[in-house]
């Protein structure tokens, strides 16, 4: 064999593996990544359904005069307390993080009503890392705030380091069921539910939630 023709059969053999690579890569993200199983959740309208699929990260009470337990340096740097400031004066931070294995679409938690979906340009740090540093909050994001017959309910969407494509599926009026499809994120990400204080939040850190049916809480 000449070299000229090693060359050629090496050229080919790596043009092979990368765009088997590519093929793989768009079957794992179509048919893995992408999927949208149907979830059945609890029938009681008072219960709080995950709206992302993951393991929960953080669960802070907060309120407009302190930061509980929580530094005010980890609080005001992870912008954590400015996503609360238009849901209520105090209540819930829960914090879920999706790895690429996860199911990247986004659920109403509860029945309600849009009031905004709101983009906010921002950084693409890591989300998966450390989350309970609240430093993903500086990424970029999108708020989807409802009102309902308990309140205002938000859950943002959080992007990553490669989630940097975040899709709301709703737009303000638009009235939507628990369970509901609400947006879509790209890979591995963050997804944050802020509620009420009349809320009881039944979830640690550590435990792993499906969207559409784990149960977060439970409106008393």
């Amino acid at each position: 064999m000449t070299l000229a023709s090693f060359l050629a059969a090496l050229f080919g053999s790596l043009l092979f593996l990368i765009l088997a690579l590519i093929v793989l890569f768009y079957l794992f993200w179509k048919l893995w990544f992408s999927r949208d199983p149907e979830r059945k959740g609890p029938k009681d309208p008072d219960i709080i359904l995950s709206p992302a699929n993951g393991r929960v990260a953080v669960v802070q009470r907060f309120d407009s005069s302190k930061t509980a337990s929580v530094t005010a340096q980890k609080w005001n740097k992870g912008r954590a307390g400015i996503l609360c400031k238009d849901v209520a004066q105090s209540g819930w931070f829960v914090l879920i993080v999706m790895t690429p294995f996860d199911v990247h679409y986004q659920r109403a938690p509860v029945e309600g009503t849009v009031l905004s979906s709101r983009r906010t340009p921002g950084k693409f740090l890591n989300a998966v890392k450390d989350p309970e540093t609240f430093l993903a909050l500086e990424n970029e994001k999108n708020e989807i705030l409802l009102t309902t017959a308990y309140g205002k309910v938000k859950v943002v969407q959080i992007a990553g380091y490669l989630a940097r494509r975040i899709r709301s599926h709703v737009t303000p009026g638009k009235h939507v069921k628990r369970g509901a499809t609400i947006g879509f994120i790209d890979l591995g990400s963050q997804v944050a539910l802020v509620l009420p204080e009349r809320a009881r939040v039944r979830v640690k850190p550590g435990d792993t939630v499906i969207d559409g049916e784990s149960v977060i809480g439970v409106f008393v």
